[in-house]
């Protein structure tokens, strides 16, 4: 069958149309981004401004004539941590359905977490325990689990457009600014000081991670193959880190195609990743491009098993 998944983030807009087999391997068929940023000023307002969500329309229109050409059986549009957030997000819901004819579902953190770490781990063969880390725009999700099961699992607020625009009001910020994310940041991933992560390999996804491993490689655009499973050291995300936040935008922007829409908020993400690796004891970081979106069409594809 296939299935198209479409992921509204707090700074992107991901598709994923896919086919799946008997089994429930997953081969992609089309895998499209933008960068509508629908989250700008939600951490401050609480609330999605018209332009952003008109941004967001305007692309499903888009992805929808994609799904138009394919064979599509179900498509599933979601949203994350800004439409949690935002207090009008029934109006946005209306918005979406009455120009796209699509309905939007709200995934809860929690619900979050369980499809990015079962959509992650569904591209990585030979993996017994890991711990999946999904550096978003608004949120953190650290999940750890097997291939059975999930052990622990938590949804942080934290995320690389949250802590730009909470902390960073210079650009490159200033070392004051930088010192006051890094604490707001270990407060947040000490939810998870508990967690059991001895013997998991973490596995990142999404953008911040998929970026961290362009930029690893200096690759000038994005290839899908060249970050699938790419596995970056933690010595190579610290150093990243420390060659970013001295960077203005505009000089992140020439590193890569892929800093595009991404460039302002790139260093918190890395900062975020260096902290959650430097303080749960992981030395390497395997990037996966599967997240939630896969997750949700392997949950689609086991409904229609039951």
């Amino acid at each position: 069958m296939n299935l198209a998944s479409i992921d509204i983030g707090t700074n992107t807009v991901l598709l994923l149309i896919a086919e799946v087999d008997g089994k429930g391997t997953i081969t992609p068929i089309v895998y499209e981004q933008r960068v509508p940023r629908l989250g700008k000023g939600v951490d401050a307002s609480r609330n999605l401004n018209a332009e952003a969500m008109q941004r967001v329309v305007d692309v499903l229109q888009e992805y929808r004539s994609l799904i138009e050409r394919h064979n599509v059986e179900r498509t599933i549009v979601f949203g994350t941590s800004a439409v949690r957030d935002a207090s009008n997000k029934q109006e946005f819901a209306e918005l979406i359905h009455s120009t796209t004819g699509l309905e939007l579902e709200i995934l809860t953190g929690n619900d979050e977490a369980l499809w990015t770490f079962r959509g992650a781990i569904s591209g990585i063969p030979n993996l017994t325990k890991a711990t999946v880390i999904d550096i978003g725009g608004g949120s953190t999700e650290i999940t750890v689990g097997d291939e059975r099961e999930i052990f622990s699992s938590v949804s942080l607020n934290v995320g690389s457009v949250r802590l730009t625009e909470r902390f960073f009001k210079h650009d490159p910020p200033t070392p004051m600014e930088l010192e006051n994310a890094i604490a707001f940041t270990e407060d947040e991933i000490a939810k998870a000081a508990r967690f059991d992560f001895k013997g998991s390999t973490l596995v990142g996804v999404a953008g911040t991670a998929t970026s961290l491993a362009v930029l690893a490689q200096g690759l000038k655009s994005f290839s899908i193959g060249a970050v699938t499973n790419y596995s970056v050291g933690k010595e190579t995300v610290s150093h990243l880190f420390r060659t970013l936040q001295v960077m203005a935008s505009h000089e992140i922007l020439s590193l890569s195609s892929v800093m595009e829409g991404r460039s302002d908020v790139i260093t918190a993400g890395a900062l975020i990743a260096r902290e959650i690796m430097e303080h749960f004891g992981f030395e390497s970081m395997v990037v996966s491009e599967r997240g939630v979106r896969y997750g949700i069409v392997i949950r689609e594809w086991e409904k229609e098993r039951q």
